[in-house]
């Protein structure tokens, strides 16, 4: 079973890093749903990603899930908040009947520190000193709380603003602001580095929402 990494990303969520190596029978079997995608690769990825929720909450209502008016992946009533990433052959999710969630996992571009002006500021740039797998791990942040803050019309450069970073022993800390919400909100971000990859998702230290 190559289940990378499970834990607690707060005190609200769960979250889990699955390395896809199974056939797609294997999720199938598993969630008792199917997909119509063409691609059989994001077909395989689309299963992981639900099967991981289901890993993580047993209960969590697959057949529910809906998209809202800003392409925001729900389920009724925000049973769960949820969210899911894949980035061939990893598959990342976190999942909290609390809180709003948001996590991306990217492996390795070979030209990230060439796109970095795309969704970067130069003050942000100047945090990570073209090293191509730390500015991988900030396009993850901004990734995650894009999909945390769940809604339409958002510049990267401009509405996502990474206030400050610093490294731990294990994983480095984020604060990001949000310049879209109603008040202005700053988040704080976990992201870890790995062989093959980053991966960045939102943490909690008390129950919040989006509000615009």
């Amino acid at each position: 079973m190559p289940l990378f990494r499970e834990w607690s990303s707060d005190k609200y969520s769960l979250a889990a890093i699955w390395k896809i190596e199974e056939p797609e029978s294997f999720f199938t079997e598993r969630t008792g749903i199917t997909s119509d995608i063409k691609n059989d690769k994001r077909r395989i990825e689309r299963m992981a990603g639900r099967f991981l929720l289901k890993y993580l909450k047993n209960d969590f209502p697959l057949l529910n899930i809906e998209i809202d008016e800003h392409d925001k992946p729900r389920v009724k009533n925000d049973e769960y908040y949820f969210s899911i990433s894949h980035s061939w052959p990893y598959v990342a999710a976190v999942v909290s009947p609390y809180v709003d969630a948001g996590i991306d996992i990217q492996c390795w571009h070979p030209r990230m520190e060439k796109l970095q002006h795309k969704f970067l500021s130069h003050r942000e740039q100047s945090f990570f000193n073209d090293d191509s797998k730390l500015i991988t791990l900030a396009w993850s942040v901004k990734e995650a709380a894009y999909k945390w803050q769940g809604r339409r019309g958002v510049e990267f450069v401009d509405h996502l603003i990474i206030e400050d970073f610093r490294k731990k022993e294990y994983h480095y800390n984020f604060d990001v602001k949000l310049e879209l919400t109603t008040p202005k909100l700053q988040i704080s971000s976990q992201g870890i580095v790995r062989q093959d990859f980053a991966c960045a998702y939102i943490v909690h230290e008390e129950v919040m929402h989006p509000q615009f």
